[in-house]
């Protein structure tokens, strides 16, 4: 499954958002913070790969019946 840029650009506006707003008072809260900060490298990281091209193999020549 792949996200448009459009999609990848408003999940990394939330996770900013929510990381702005975390207060750490406990481990609970510093993993949530620790896996926000890794989503938000994984977002980033997303927006700065070039866009990715499924390559389909062409097949060359015409297909043989099955009663040749």
């Amino acid at each position: 499954m792949t996200l448009s840029k459009r999609s990848i650009e408003t999940l990394l506006d939330l996770v900013e958002n929510k990381l702005s707003c975390i207060e750490v008072f406990d481990r609970e809260d510093a993993r949530e913070l620790a896996s926000l900060e890794v989503a938000r490298r994984q977002l980033q990281a997303m927006l700065s790969q070039p866009p990715r091209v499924d390559v389909v193999p062409f097949r060359h020549g015409r297909r043989r019946s099955a009663t040749a």
